[in-house]
């Protein structure tokens, strides 16, 4: 089977241009062409502007090659993937796949991001031989960081055809690969349109507000914080009536969808007035700045008039959090019977759908996590609720139980035996199977009890002698516990038989830093000793992990920062999954990295084989990103930070992480020896004097506040090496008591304790 190396994606727009910088993210040479001269050329220039952005690092945009479908056909000459991405009309595709044909090379694959039109509608007339290299591969918007990739094969595609694109998108562009049918709207379309239309037309119909909708139909059903309507606003409110109308022409007259009946005429009056939704000047939401200040108005469904948004708390959404989604939908309310009429009549609908767009279960609860963002998919949820006590609220409500729910009865459609994740598949249960070189830490912690457990942290073994360290508090956040489990792991792995240990976890983010809690209340009560205490312990238990007897390797994902960098900086190796934005971001809260993370970079730094010869360039190196708070917006640029050395490993797909990790902890065991600390000549006061100047010089053109300054003072003292000298040597060590004494000092200060408060309660940095 030969791999796929260059890639033509047809069709510049967003979701085409979008497409072609993942495809060079995952390291494939690229040709982006459009029918309008120019286009493909202005896309890329646009990619490299974008926010959240598309390119992983902004060298790979120059892996795309612009051009012409007019002009320029020539360059897919080489391509070994041809992906089609134009308007969805089935005769303008249809004439672009015989436009193509001249020029496929033998082997060359094509297919189509279609996420409506069947694929036996688009091979009508096509050539058998083209047939058979042909298939749907519909990615979600937007391509770099939805992992929802639907893969819709042919009776006449080559089986080999579909294992090269499957293994390519799964390994280098990083997606999960659902199976899906040839059927209208796939899986997460067919069941996320349903739903989304449901809730639309019951809140018309039951005079359900806005906001109240968001607030029952969101966080009690684990669906996207947006809520509802917030989610149509992200998307586009002009896409829907495009999607409802394939949908009306496409589904078969007694389908479910045609009896929530047509969109409000409100909406496209929304619409007609430019209000799309963020893209627009506002959707069902719009942030009003008229008079200079921001702010949010919600619609009234019923006179299409705005006022500020109240944030209510429906009682129905707050019941909750102690009674699970059931006590929401059960709840004597408005609100109540709202989310029962649009959540009863979606999971139905989704029950009803396998095998008709799925095989199984697994495939719809992944595409609609992936895909819309649940938390949980539609059968998780039926397992949630009971599949019993669904089948009675349908039945309640005059809706028809579906077989697959009648068959299930009084069981669960997921249940656990020896160890392993089963489902339901219409007669009986069946092994949820993982792709080869998938091992994911939730099916470990079915198989058995941990090694060890915590408040804040677990030891799981993951085989072969390797544990898996995993972070349990609230956002991963760092505090004694944790540190007490690393502690134990590196005193008693080794007696244990084991000879390797990853840090990883199934969360969203991998450790959003040190829970400065204890910071604040220390400095606010003058516990000073305390202050130390917690500094000095965590210098000592990462100093530990690093020179434990047995190899460390980090495998983050989501944010790592302060702390949670720090973790990763004293670790032999990391394979960070792609999506992993890493920073030292003390100075946001008043104050340096305390935990080594200072010590660790500028040994990095000193270190580096292309680095500058003397003592102060590995201090500017480092200085800046701690002092600037920088975080690498992939791991990609993690590396340019040296947040991750050159030899570190970025994985771009997620469910891969904790295996590669396991493989290269297990490779650094075979002949382990802990690195040498760190021996460094630093400039001292000198190179403090020359930083110093150089943020007075911010602070003057207002860049930069007078704390800022205080801060970055203290930063430039840490990593100059204090009262030294150049000829002098500075050990890990004194860079330690440093940290320990620059935090000190700047814990006293009121600005500090305000910023370390502001972050506490508002979720983000004062500025002061």
């Amino acid at each position: 089977m030969s791999p796929i190396e260059k890639v033509c994606v047809i069709g510049a727009g967003v979701m085409g241009a979008g497409i072609a910088a993942q495809a060079a993210n995952a390291g494939a040479d690229v040709v982006l062409l459009d029918v309008v001269p120019d286009a493909a050329k202005g896309a890329i220039e646009k990619m490299k502007k974008a926010q959240p952005a598309a390119f992983m690092h902004p060298t790979v945009a120059g892996r795309v090659t612009p051009g012409c479908t007019v002009s320029d056909l020539a360059l897919i000459e080489d391509c070994d993937w041809i992906i089609e991405a134009i308007i969805e009309r089935p005769d303008i595709k249809q004439a672009l796949y015989r436009s193509l044909a001249p020029h496929l090379k033998t082997g060359a694959i094509v297919s189509s991001n279609t996420s409506t039109l069947p694929l036996r509608v688009l091979t009508e007339g096509m050539d058998d031989d083209l047939k058979k290299r042909f298939l749907i591969t519909h990615f979600f918007n937007p391509p770099r960081y939805m992992r929802l990739f639907e893969i819709v094969a042919g009776p006449d595609t080559d089986p080999d055809i579909e294992s090269r694109v499957r293994d390519f998108v799964d390994t280098r562009m990083g997606k999960s690969v659902v199976t899906a049918k040839d059927t209208p709207g796939f899986i997460a379309n067919r069941i996320g349109t349903f739903w989304l239309q449901a809730a639309v037309t019951e809140a018309f119909r039951q005079n359900i507000g806005v906001e109240e909708a968001d607030a029952v139909l969101g966080r009690p059903a684990g669906i996207p914080g947006t809520g509802i309507f917030g989610l149509l606003d992200l998307v586009g409110l002009d896409l829907m009536p495009h999607i409802l109308a394939s949908f009306e022409t496409a589904l078969s007259p007694d389908d479910a969808f045609h009896d929530l009946g047509k969109a409000p005429d409100l909406l496209s009056r929304m619409i007609e007035d430019g209000y799309t939704g963020r893209k627009g000047k506002g959707g069902f939401y719009r942030l009003n700045t008229e008079g200079g200040e921001k702010i949010k108005e919600v619609i009234n469904l019923q006179t299409g008039e705005y006022a500020p948004a109240r944030r209510p708390k429906p009682a129905a959404a707050s019941v909750a959090r102690k009674g699970g989604l059931r006590a929401t939908l059960e709840h004597d309310s408005a609100e109540g019977r709202y989310a029962r009429s649009v959540l009863v009549p979606t999971l139905a609908y989704a029950a009803s759908l396998v095998p008709e767009i799925a095989d199984d279960p697994e495939s719809v609860d992944r595409a609609m996590r992936l895909g819309y963002n649940w938390k949980t998919g539609p059968f998780e949820l039926i397992d949630k609720l009971g599949p019993a006590w669904l089948a009675a609220a349908m039945t309640e409500q005059g809706l028809r139980v579906p077989p697959l729910l009648e068959a299930v009865g009084e069981n669960s459609f997921y249940r656990v035996r020896d160890g392993r994740l089963q489902q339901f598949t219409g007669a009986t249960y069946e092994n949820v199977q993982r792709p080869n070189g998938v091992l994911l830490l939730q099916d470990v912690k079915r198989a058995g009890p941990p090694i060890a457990r915590n408040l804040s942290a677990s030891l799981w073994d993951i085989g072969d002698g390797v544990a898996c360290l995993e972070f349990t508090s609230k956002m991963n956040s760092l505090n004694p516990f944790i540190l007490w489990m690393m502690d134990k792991a590196v005193r008693e792995l080794p007696g244990r038989g084991f000879k390797a240990l990853v840090i990883h976890n199934d969360a969203s983010n991998f450790s959003v830093g040190a829970n400065i809690a204890m910071l604040l209340y220390g400095a606010k009560l003058h516990l000073w000793p305390f202050v130390r205490w917690v500094l000095k312990r965590g210098q000592e238990t990462f100093a530990r992990l690093k020179y434990a007897p047995f190899p460390v390797v980090g495998a983050p994902s989501g944010m790592a920062l302060g702390g949670g960098c720090e973790v990763l900086l004293h670790c032999d190796a990391i394979e960070a999954h792609a999506e992993t934005y890493i920073g030292l971001v003390e100075a946001g809260v008043g104050i340096v990295p305390g935990w080594g993370g200072c010590k660790e970079l500028l040994g990095r730094w000193s270190v580096h084989k292309d680095r500058p010869g003397g003592p102060m360039p590995p201090v500017m190196k480092a200085f800046e990103p701690i002092a600037m708070a920088q975080v690498s917006k992939s791991a990609m640029e993690a590396r340019d930070f040296l947040f991750l050395r050159p030899d570190d490993t970025v994985v771009m797909n997620h469910d891969r992480v904790l295996a590669s990790a396991k493989a290269r902890a297990l490779t650094l065991a075979e002949d382990y020896t802990p690195p040498e600390p760190y021996e460094l000549h630093l400039p001292g006061p000198t190179g403090q004097t020359a930083l110093d100047l150089g943020v007075r010089d911010f602070i003057n053109k207002g860049v930069a506040s007078p704390h800022d300054g205080a801060i970055a003072h203290q930063l430039a003292f840490v990593l100059s090496g204090g009262d030294t000298d150049a000829l002098d040597t500075v050990s890990e060590v004194q860079l330690l008591r440093l940290e320990r004494d620059a935090n000190l000092i700047l814990a006293r200060t009121p600005k500090t304790k305000a910023r370390v408060e502001h972050m506490l309660t508002k979720g983000k940095p004062l500025r002061n």
